[in-house]
């Protein structure tokens, strides 16, 4: 078995995991909607600790599969990139970077830093899997996958550099050859680079760029075209962008796919995106009473309604209704 069966058949396990319940964690139930309000308001907060948890459980479940006994083991490796590999004697070495995503949050906020050279110099054959995970009962229960999706991680590099590379304005700028270094010291993550004062450089830079030839604006992670991107990055100043290379805003197929059908998909009556609106529009905080009354109080009690709102959606779509006073200690 060569490198690329062991990441496409871990991928086909893994798009299987659909619908699975991960044991490791349960939240209990709200024991009145006032309780499952504030819940709505915070569980994004549990995000972190609970998408670990999954990604933990999703390599133990990989490890599971006769397919690998005898050839090697998934391992995890995080920070490291991927964040699992196959240990075994298939080279190079298999790798699945594995991002769980709470769609009930703002948007996927795990970045996709790594290199396209990572890919394409034998270091690595790598898939990337994304995992849409829920409380079972949408604010209650044990964790459950809602939809998966896994697609190529050069795809995924090509993506993001196609869609955010465009000189002068923005550059993607390669890591520096770092193989040679000790594996602590190495680095693979590219960034990327917004140019300052636009309205006094813009002109003189665009020149610049256009000296480079009518493919001068394709990005290339090869050396000769990283000399050419550094002789703007010391001719103008540019700065961090430190929102770069989310996977929410990289604009790669599978992925807005993948995005799309999850928001659509039907839980507890309501659609995941119709929730994630409701829950949004109740973590605003209530607006001090200031200097003008009026527009407080108005803005109070706007989100006093909406407040009102999501109880009664949770009340009808989760059956959480309010305990007796004396229930609520027991």
């Amino acid at each position: 078995m060569d490198a690329k069966q062991v990441v496409k058949i871990a991928g086909t396990h893994l798009r299987s995991l659909s619908g699975h319940r991960f044991d490791v964690l349960a939240l209990a139930k709200p024991v009145s909607p006032d309780a499952a309000l504030n819940l709505a308001k915070v569980i994004s907060k549990l995000s972190p600790l609970l998408g670990n948890l999954i990604e933990f459980n999703t390599v133990e479940f990989l490890n599971g599969k006769a397919e690998f006994k005898g050839i090697g083991r998934w391992t995890r490796q995080d920070p490291d990139f991927p964040d699992a590999v196959f240990e075994g004697e298939v080279r190079p070495t298999p790798g699945m970077e594995i991002k769980a995503w709470f769609p009930l949050a703002t948007e996927i906020t795990a970045r996709f830093r790594e290199s396209q050279n990572h890919f394409t110099d034998g270091r690595t054959v790598t898939s990337v899997c994304m995992l849409a995970w829920l409380p079972e009962h949408l604010l209650y229960g044990s964790p459950y996958i809602v939809d998966v999706v896994v697609v190529d991680g050069l795809s995924v590099a090509k993506a993001r550099d196609d869609h955010y590379h465009n000189p002068p304005e923005y550059l993607v700028i390669e890591p520096e050859d770092t193989r040679e270094r000790t594996r602590n010291l190495q680095q693979t993550n590219t960034n990327g680079y917004i140019l300052q004062n636009p309205s006094a450089h813009l002109e003189r830079a665009r020149r610049v760029v256009d000296g480079w030839g009518a493919a001068g604006k394709q990005y290339k992670p090869t050396r000769e075209y990283q000399k050419q991107l550094n002789t703007l990055m010391s001719s103008f100043k540019y700065r961090l962008d430190t929102n770069y290379a989310k996977m929410d805003r990289i604009a790669h197929l599978g992925v807005e796919e993948f995005k799309t059908r999850v928001c659509a998909t039907s839980v507890n009556g309501m659609t995941v995106a119709g929730w994630a609106r409701l829950f949004a529009s109740v973590k605003k905080k209530k607006p001090p009473l200031g200097e003008n009354m009026q527009q407080s109080v108005s803005a109070r009690r706007f989100l006093v309604q909406k407040e009102a709102i999501v109880k009664a959606a949770l009340e009808k779509h989760l059956q959480i209704v309010g305990e007796h006073p004396g229930k609520l200690l027991a």
